[in-house]
């Protein structure tokens, strides 16, 4: 079978759009400005809080979706009336948060939680694993970005968030390039037309990925875009709304 042409960028941001440091990097902005102006939608999916996400989209000029919260909220400007979707329960990520309370674990939940709809997020003052073993038995998913830990319900994910994103403009997941370099991107990356991590990335994330470059952070997800070949392909053929 032949592989579908790929059509979009799927990148997540920290750790990839940026340094070490956590600094949006000038190389990835570059990158991403050359595949907007070849046509090729750029389509942000993240942890951070949608308005967050938000800024840094109009900022960089992108034509594609946001994904943000792990896949909890999906933002796209061609959905009328309501651009936002909310596609997660906030109820199990809550009674999480309660029980680590409960049990005294000393969590903290990060500023950015103010802004946040269907997840609570915590800084990583305790082991993701011992987080894991205080909410053995509740229905919640666990998710360690590299930066915080994501409380979020069972079947939330970036994964059937960025299917959903991608249906509403004729696309699927293997038509997309997917960069990220945690373990809440393996799921896309191992749906992805081609998956790209990082050295900078987790050990699921790198396993998952078709292609782990050599460089990391922002010079990886340059570097992951001229490997896929995405720009040589030049514009591509109309397909969905963009």
């Amino acid at each position: 079978m032949t592989p579908a042409p790929l059509r979009v960028v799927v990148t997540d941001v920290d750790g990839t759009l940026t340094s070490r440091a956590r600094l949006l990097d000038p190389v990835a902005i570059e990158q991403v400005y050359a595949l907007e102006a070849a046509g090729i939608p750029v389509l942000l999916a993240t942890g951070n809080a949608l308005p967050i996400a938000l800024a840094l989209q109009r900022s960089l000029g992108l034509s594609g979706p946001i994904i943000a919260e792990n896949g909890g909220l999906l933002y796209d400007p061609i959905l009328a009336p309501a651009r936002v979707i909310r596609l997660a329960d906030p109820r199990p990520a809550r009674a999480a948060y309660r029980r680590l309370r409960a049990a005294g674990l000393p969590v903290r939940r990060l500023l950015t939680d103010r802004w946040r709809e269907c997840e609570v997020v915590l800084e990583p003052t305790v082991a993701p694993s011992a987080v894991r073993r205080a909410l053995r038995g509740l229905p919640v998913r666990v998710e360690f970005s590299g930066y915080a830990i994501h409380l979020m319900a069972p079947n939330a994910g970036k994964l059937p968030a960025l299917k959903s994103a991608l249906a509403g403009r004729g696309w699927t997941p293997e038509q997309a390039v997917v960069l990220g370099d945690g373990d809440n991107d393996v799921g896309m990356l191992r749906a992805a037309g081609l998956g790209v991590s990082f050295p900078n990335g987790s050990r699921r994330a790198r396993s998952a990925a078709a292609i782990v470059t050599r460089a990391s952070y922002a010079a990886g997800f340059v570097e992951g875009i001229r490997r896929s070949g995405i720009l040589k392909a030049g514009r591509p053929a109309p397909q969905g709304s963009v």
